[in-house]
């Protein structure tokens, strides 16, 4: 259901995490590269159709599917909008670009038709390495999906061709949330296994321009990591981060019914 209450924060005092522009030429200042991702993305003409947008955060996947035609959006979070102030951005976004995208606040493991609904366009945004249960969540993510589910995640052990999947027992990159790093062959095998009758993949460049420009920023902010780290885990950290350079990338990949 679309909500009618707008935070009474101005914009400069949220944490945003997405780069939306709103009117007047303001920018939010996300860490996350949001225009850059949603390129990458090769989304389809979702002109009337209905679209989900599972871990919307601030919503900026959610206002450009609005804005790219959909016919119905709803953003659906938990993790982030529970948080004090978590849900400032998206609505503060929301309220500003005058849209008509609906919040919704339901687990991810929860999701079901019955709980959600169906919906064409499903979009799975950095939210599979997240999870506990990966394979649990594309079940119930691909069970609300009629047409075309797009994923965006972590993948890990990228040297292998085999099926693998990195599990990460201890805060990987400082992050206690990171569970898994599925490598691609793994990914497309969940894709399948829980009933897409085609995964097609999309590697995202190791190194765009935009990602080249990004690299002090990166570099700052771990080093900050690291040196803030107890000695103990220092070591591991450091072993985190080149292990990052070496394995790891991001993968877009649909599921087509």
């Amino acid at each position: 259901m679309t909500g009618d209450v707008m935070t009474s924060r101005a914009p400069s005092a949220i944490d945003w995490w997405h780069q939306i522009e709103l009117p007047g030429g303001y920018v939010t200042p996300g860490h996350d590269r949001s225009a850059e991702k949603l390129a990458a993305l090769h989304l389809p003409d979702l002109r009337g159709k209905t679209v989900l947008d599972v871990g919307a955060f601030d919503g900026y996947f959610s206002f450009a599917a609005e804005r790219l035609g959909a016919a119905r959006v709803v953003a659906l979070d938990t993790f982030v909008w529970q948080r004090p102030g978590g849900k400032d951005g998206f609505e503060y976004a929301r309220k500003a670009l005058g849209s008509s995208v609906e919040d919704l606040e339901v687990e991810v493991l929860d999701i079901s038709p019955e709980t959600v609904g169906q919906f064409d366009v499903v979009l799975f945004l950095g939210v599979l390495y997240h999870m506990r249960h990966p394979l649990l969540a594309l079940e119930r993510v691909a069970s609300v999906t009629r047409e075309r589910l797009i994923l965006e995640t972590l993948v890990d052990m990228t040297f292998l061709r085999s099926p693998a999947a990195a599990f990460y027992p201890w805060k990987m990159l400082g992050d206690g949330t990171n569970w898994w790093g599925p490598n691609q062959a793994a990914v497309l095998g969940m894709l399948h296994s829980v009933g897409f009758e085609r995964a097609a993949p999309y590697p995202v460049k190791r190194f765009s321009s935009a990602r080249v420009r990004g690299l002090p920023v990166r570099a700052k902010v771990n080093a900050n990591l690291i040196s803030g780290a107890s000695n103990r885990s220092r070591r591991r950290l450091v072993r985190d981060v080149a292990k990052s350079v070496l394995t790891q990338n991001r993968l877009v990949a649909h599921g087509i019914r």
